[in-house]
């Protein structure tokens, strides 16, 4: 070819094959095309982070190095142990796990184990710079009493919230749908807090404001719907929050019914700027691929 160096050929020829690895991609996922593969976050209305056990088997430091080349600034649902490398390289853990969602304070065989499980959490969050740590309600179990075990989750809930405002920490409740049965993490078939407006019922009864909700978009798609309204009426509750796909918790692309720019645009017009966590689970070819689509289209 005249006029082309040797390096330029070699460049041109390394740009094809990344183009026609994109357009081979693209052909199982379209919208791969339109995710630039070098974007990262522009805009810093709410702070973006990653929910680990979603990119499995991708090791958490991995995980990690790839969200900082995006711009996320936080990462959950990882080890303890790898907390300190990913501190290392500039993240913050966004969310500190405690007790099982299924052994919940709802059930009285498992209120001193989630009292327990709460109180480490909240020591650790606490040396690790963490803000916040999840819980959960539990699952129905056979002859509960859905008052009492309301009060029960609530009574629990204020035991260890002494020690969480001393070490500032908050508590999120998370509200998990009981409709999806086709993955044990898709759905949770059971889950007593599985109506979003309960929830946040229990939030209040509580009344801290070391007690938050953990709005998952996805869970309130599934269960309860109306997102952008709910987002509005319960924006004093709401502590953290965490994204999916609805149907099939995948990527935020056009092949699910949720728009995501929207609900990110009246996440921010109410006041929330604190850590969106992305917690779908890629099909894409490219899982980090289609964790920038999730960064670009919650880029408000």
């Amino acid at each position: 070819m005249p006029g082309c160096s040797r390096r330029g050929l070699l460049f041109a020829s390394g740009a094809a094959a990344a183009v026609a690895a994109r357009v081979g991609q693209a052909s199982e996922n379209p919208q791969a095309l339109s995710v630039a593969a070098d974007f990262s976050l522009r805009n810093s209305g709410i702070r973006h982070s990653v929910m680990g056990w979603c990119f499995k088997p991708m090791d958490a430091v991995t995980l990690a190095r790839h969200a900082r080349s995006i711009g996320l600034t936080g990462i959950e649902g990882i080890s303890r142990q790898d907390y300190p490398a990913v501190k290392k390289l500039g993240l913050e853990i966004s969310l500190v796990g405690s007790h099982s969602f299924a052994r919940g304070p709802c059930n009285p065989a498992y209120r001193d184990e989630t009292e327990a499980k709460l109180r480490d959490a909240i020591e650790v969050a606490a040396a690790v710079g963490s803000r916040k740590v999840i819980t959960f309600t539990g699952m129905q179990f056979e002859g509960m009493d859905p008052e009492q075990a309301a009060d029960d989750c609530v009574a629990t809930w204020k035991r260890v919230l002494p020690l969480a405002e001393r070490q500032g920490i908050t508590l999120v409740l998370e509200h998990l749908n009981s409709r999806d049965a086709t993955h044990p993490m898709k759905g949770h078939p059971g889950y007593f807090g599985d109506d979003v407006d309960f929830c946040a019922d229990l939030i209040r009864r509580v009344g801290s404001d070391h007690f938050k909700l953990l709005f998952d978009i996805y869970h309130v798609s599934i269960m309860n719907g109306d997102i952008i309204r709910r987002l509005d009426q319960y924006r004093d509750l709401i502590g953290h929050i965490h994204t999916a796909g609805n149907p099939g918790r995948g990527e935020l692309d056009d092949t699910q019914e949720i728009h995501y720019p929207a609900v990110m645009r009246a996440l921010v017009a109410g006041g929330y700027h604190d850590f969106v966590a992305h917690e779908f689970i890629p099909t894409w070819d490219d899982p980090i691929l289609a964790l920038r689509q999730a960064a670009m289209v919650c880029d408000v």
